[in-house]
């Protein structure tokens, strides 16, 4: 049966299986010609030979009997020399992926058949749902936040004058389909007071690797993705160095997206200073060929509205035809969006980024004990309400489903959620939009 995978749709082998079969086919017929069916004659008149002295009679089905086993004999050999030919090469190339090469073209193909996915945001949220969409599809780019200032991000973003590397490494170790110590070494953070103090490894290579590209944070991430084996594309919105601020509804301005939500005062708007940075071409040229765009899930104003303030990112969703979904989080954040239903989300993000930003949003479904509200009340986050109605008045699209983790309400479970987006998108296939 494992020999029968080399034979599935889309493996793109079936094809020189066939022209290697009628190369064996020519070369037989070749040296028959050549000599003069000498042989051929010999096995038949043997076959004809051993079925009188069987049968005690001459019959034509006894050659057609023979004629089609040895042709599948010939076939069963030619899949297995076939399949250890190639084995003997991938061997000396990936070692230890030898033993399930079948298996790992398979997926490879399938994956590579997938949807193109636009994913944008940041943070642990960002990360999640990559870790699920590189499931469904390798054809995944994500569009990551650069107004971080804070923690190690922060630090080597003042003292190497480059923008913020710890969502890029997030997103990277999300996406990545390697063994799992290297991934334990991107997240690696150095414990201590000395200077490499909070700093984690990943952060360290990205911002060395940006030095010697000369500054190129594309060329970087791209390098970087190779060490990683990454499905897909890391990219930033914007090469620049921004800062986000934000207005508050009493009039104050919070400087700065680490302090915003220390200040516990409701937003009314958040703004990019510089407040025109230039976008990355490559994320542009990724939601112009998007089937799918997602935003989210993360935090709402710190996380996923940064990327809608760079220069053409709110245009380009906007007038892409993909199906735009916008992932709600589980739970209120405290100092962002405190008291805050699904549609003041929604209603958030097209306040920033203009109607038709959005086409559905996803929101969980699961009902959470209430021992754990209790739990989390105390520290001011509670559930986000589901208010449909309101949802829909926006123009925007309602889908429920359990997305939530079985293990950390507070996140959503990564499986879930891509089969959830998954069931949205060929639901629109379907049914057309």
């Amino acid at each position: 049966m494992h020999l029968l995978k080399w034979l599935y749709p889309g493996m793109k082998f079936k094809r020189w299986l066939l022209l290697f079969s009628a190369g064996v086919m020519l070369v037989s017929l070749g040296l028959a010609l050549a000599f003069n069916y000498k042989y051929l004659d010999r096995i038949e008149e043997f076959i004809f030979y051993a079925a009188y002295m069987w049968k005690g009679s001459y019959n034509y089905t006894f050659a057609t009997i023979a004629g089609i086993v040895i042709t599948l004999m010939g076939v069963a050999l030619m899949l297995v020399a076939t399949r250890f030919v190639i084995r003997s090469l991938i061997y000396v190339i990936l070692p230890e992926n030898s033993g399930n090469l079948v298996d790992i073209i398979y997926e490879k193909r399938k994956l590579g058949k997938g949807p193109a996915v636009a994913v944008v945001g940041g943070g642990h949220g960002l990360s999640v749902l990559l870790r699920g969409i590189k499931q469904a599809t390798s054809n995944v780019t994500a569009v990551v936040t650069v107004a971080d200032d804070g923690g190690s991000s922060g630090r080597l973003r003042k003292e190497f004058d480059i923008i913020p590397p710890g969502d890029l490494r997030n997103c990277l170790v999300a996406l990545a389909d390697t063994e799992p110590m290297m991934e334990k070494l991107f997240q690696y953070r150095f414990p201590g007071e000395g200077e490499l103090a909070g700093h984690s490894f990943g952060n360290l290579f990205i911002t060395a690797m940006t030095q010697v590209t000369g500054g190129d944070i594309e060329t970087a991430l791209k390098e970087s993705s190779k060490v990683l084996a990454v499905k897909g594309r890391v990219l930033p919105a914007s090469a620049e160095h921004v800062r986000l601020d934000a207005e508050m509804y009493d009039g104050t301005v919070v400087k700065g997206e680490s302090h915003i939500p220390e200040v516990h005062k409701h937003i009314r708007r958040v703004h990019l200073c510089p407040a025109h940075p230039k976008p990355v071409q490559s994320a542009l040229d990724a939601l112009r060929k998007a089937d799918v765009i997602i935003l989210g899930p993360g935090s709402l104003y710190t996380s996923i509205m940064p990327n809608l303030l760079v220069d053409d990112i709110a245009d380009t969703i906007r007038e892409s035809h993909a199906v735009k979904i916008y992932i709600c989080n589980v739970m209120t954040q405290p100092g962002e969006t405190d008291g805050y239903t699904a549609s003041m989300h929604v209603k958030a993000i097209i306040d920033h980024a203009g109607p038709g930003i959005v086409d559905f949003v996803l929101v969980n479904s699961r009902s959470i004990g209430q021992s754990i509200r209790e739990q989390y009340a105390a520290k001011g986050i509670y559930p986000v309400e589901s208010d449909p109605e309101a949802v829909n008045s926006l123009g925007v699209g309602f889908v429920a489903a359990d997305i939530m983790s079985d293990t950390d309400v507070l996140h959503h479970d990564p499986v879930k959620l891509a089969k959830s987006i998954m069931r949205i998108v060929y639901d629109m296939k379907i049914g057309g939009r």
